[in-house]
């Protein structure tokens, strides 16, 4: 799509480098920007110091695109999993898009696309943080939706279902396909056109909406 990408990553230096690495071999340009979402002084340090050192550079399209899980029933839940979820998934989301927001308002252009899940939508069993923090993800898109509409950002979701990740590597797909109308897992391309299409002028009149990608099931 022509832009000048930034790659966030908090550890995984090697998988960052591969993706910059695929970015540039299809003739874009972008660079790696190492902080941790769930750290907000990291974030105002890292993101912010990169702002101010890119008058020039307006970022239009962001995709707040961070998550962890760690499953349990909530009756043995342990304080850190529900904390951990909660800052990476969804306080990441709050600190992110407001240090971005701010040019896209100037700019009066924007693109916020957050990747939310299945989970958010409709609950599942073993992860009330994860489906917590992903229905307050849901929430805050549409209530930022109608903040910004006027100065022509939109702001809009799209849901994974199933896709194949490392977050499911554990899972057991021939079990679990059944489930799903399309009888398969879907793959990280499959999600990636749809966040390209909501991130194009193209879509400037859809904002506020979770778009499932979830191969057909119920949510």
């Amino acid at each position: 799509m022509g832009y000048y990408v930034i790659v966030n990553y908090k550890s995984s230096e090697e998988e960052a480098g591969k993706t910059l690495s695929q970015i540039i071999e299809n003739g874009a340009e972008g660079q790696l920007l190492k902080f941790d979402v769930s750290e907000k002084e990291t974030i105002k340090d890292v993101l912010g110091a990169w702002i101010e050192a890119n008058p020039e550079k307006h970022i239009e399209v962001l995709v707040n695109n961070a998550g962890i899980k760690d499953d349990g029933l909530m009756m043995w839940m342990k304080d850190e999993q529900w904390d951990n979820v909660i800052r990476t998934n969804l306080d990441s989301f709050f600190y992110v898009t407001k240090i971005v927001l701010n040019s896209m308002l100037l700019k009066r252009y924007g693109r916020i696309i957050n990747v939310v899940s299945l989970s958010g939508l409709k609950g599942l069993p073993g992860q009330t943080n994860y489906s917590a923090a992903k229905a307050g993800v849901i929430g805050a898109t549409k209530a930022l939706a109608q903040e910004v509409g006027r100065r022509g950002i939109t702001v809009n979701a799209v849901a994974p279902g199933f896709i194949k990740t490392d977050m499911t590597e554990g899972l057991d797909e021939k079990a679990l396909k059944s489930m799903i109308p399309v009888q398969r897992f879907g793959l990280p391309e499959e999600v990636a056109h749809a966040v390209g299409f909501l991130a194009s002028a193209e879509a400037s009149y859809i904002t506020a909406e979770v778009l499932s990608i979830n191969g057909g099931m119920y949510s």
